[in-house]
């Protein structure tokens, strides 16, 4: 893709986030874009940095940490780990990343939290809800998040900010309003609960209005702003 392309996707994917956030009434910056820049070359990621963007998503570990050591001269690059993790893959991890925010198991919260560099800050964590029950998707139930939350919470290095969810794909429109409803009322009960939690990772390319429509803070798009994926 072309880079010029990608600053006109950028546009387009930021007027959509416009759109969706006065329909809902609420305003265009209470909701944060991460670039989904996963097997995306790294002329790519600079052509979006120079098109304003800041917070990039990658799934895999080598990749990003690759990509994170290329591009370390652009200083306020925000770079979020949002691929299932592996407890062998943690220490790069926790010390390139900023976000993580598919958390679903103590045992990597605790190693992320030990081996995340003192001088560096906190890592900022989502936990990962898997909200549909879906056997075949990663994520914790529901009935685990309460003490998951208490056990995050007593990791110094890790800030936990919120929640990420990824819904089940393609669902008639009721079902996926029920889905995001029962996604946006945990998240306001945990706001509750915990003063820190401020951020709702929900929506993707095709479901980003309806996300935000059901009070998401963080949306994931990587096909609408940098093509699919080779």
């Amino acid at each position: 893709m072309l880079h010029a392309t990608i600053a006109d996707q950028l546009i387009k994917v930021r007027a959509r986030i416009k759109h969706a956030s006065e329909k809902a009434n609420r305003s265009a910056t209470s909701v944060q874009l991460v670039a989904v820049s996963k097997t995306k070359p790294i002329n790519d990621i600079a052509a979006a940095y120079a098109a304003g963007q800041r917070h990039f998503g990658e799934n895999y570990v080598q990749e990003g940490v690759d990509k994170i050591q290329s591009l370390t001269h652009l200083k306020d690059i925000k770079w979020h780990f949002i691929g299932e993790l592996q407890s062998n893959k943690t220490r790069p991890v926790a010390e390139h990343f900023t976000w993580v925010q598919s958390l679903d198991r103590l045992r990597i919260a605790t190693r992320l939290n030990n081996q995340r560099p003192k001088h560096l800050p906190p890592l900022q964590v989502l936990i990962q809800l898997n909200i549909d029950n879906e056997p075949s998707k990663a994520g914790i139930s529901l009935a685990e998040l309460p003490e998951f939350v208490s056990a995050v919470n007593q990791l110094p290095q890790l800030e936990l900010r919120g929640l990420m969810v990824i819904p089940m794909a393609n669902p008639a429109p009721d079902k996926q309003a029920v889905s995001f409803r029962h996604c946006q009322q945990v998240f306001e009960d945990l706001q509750q609960q915990h003063a820190r939690i401020d951020t709702l990772s929900l929506g993707m390319s095709n479901d980003l209005e309806a996300a935000i429509q059901y009070g998401s803070t963080m949306v994931r798009v990587g096909t609408d702003i940098f093509g699919t994926r080779t």
